[in-house]
């Protein structure tokens, strides 16, 4: 799978400022739950999860920044993924959100965290 056959969601602007004139980026203002929603969405009319949506060790509580691989194409629902981001929005509303209290300094700290994840899930996605 090279990088043209997937779609990258992201509310994360580092992401968008790294990628988003080379890769297929979906960039969106939103609440990282909100994001989570907009995968489900996309689930829903059969785009299929290429990274999970709570990859890595950060909790959806503590960072306001998420970016999910997506197939490009369309095919059957995979209710298997409706499941995982069912489960992930679901997550999100079982922690207290700590978003609102970090420095600026810690919003990057969690950019590069989730770049850093996402790097490696693309790594992943080109290799098949």
């Amino acid at each position: 799978m090279s990088h043209s056959d997937y779609i990258i969601i992201t509310n994360n602007p580092l992401v968008q400022q790294k990628l988003g004139t080379v890769r297929n980026v979906v960039y969106l203002e939103v609440t990282y739950e909100e994001l989570l929603k907009e995968v489900r969405n996309r689930m829903h009319k059969g785009y299929r999860l290429l990274t999970h949506p709570l990859s890595g060790s950060v909790k959806p509580n503590e960072t306001p920044y998420k970016s999910v691989i997506v197939s490009k194409e369309m095919g059957a629902i995979d209710t298997g993924n409706l499941m995982i981001i069912e489960n992930a929005i679901q997550a999100c509303g079982k922690f207290q959100n700590k978003k609102d209290h970090y420095s600026p300094e810690v919003y990057e700290d969690f950019q590069l965290i989730d770049w850093t994840l996402l790097e490696s899930g693309m790594a992943s996605a080109d290799m098949f």
